[in-house]
């Protein structure tokens, strides 16, 4: 018997939603933060073995793609911690129907944006 038509969903044919990429881009960030920790034990390794090595790293860290990665790690926690609050919400019963999902969705990424700005302002000002 021939199929006209995959018998699962593929990838040609699957048009990805709001909470599947959600979901994805938590695993992600949750990526992303470990080479965080790996970054924020060099830095802490290098202030601990001498002035030259610090500086040496503060100097490495203040390239323009070192910080853009710095800037993307940064939004990488606000949207997992964003994303374990939602998590919780909604197992505390929230955010079951379709419309809410996909209101707290947005929010999370709109939330996370803000406090990803909101952090580095305060850092450069």
């Amino acid at each position: 018997m021939a199929h006209e038509r995959p018998l699962s969903p593929h990838l040609q044919v699957y048009r990805p939603q709001i909470t599947s990429v959600l979901s994805i881009l938590h695993r992600i960030t949750g990526v992303a933060l470990t080479a965080g920790l790996f970054f924020l034990m060099a830095w802490l390794l290098a202030g601990a073995s001498g002035e030259a090595a610090y500086n040496s790293f503060q100097n490495f860290a203040g390239h323009p793609l070192v910080v853009i990665g710095l800037i993307g790690i940064s939004f990488a926690l606000f949207y997992h911690l964003c994303a374990g609050i939602r998590h919780l919400l909604m197992d505390g019963g929230l955010f079951f129907t379709i419309p809410e999902i996909y209101k707290s969705g947005y929010t999370m990424i709109v939330a996370a944006t803000i406090l990803t700005v909101a952090f580095w302002a305060a850092y450069i000002f």
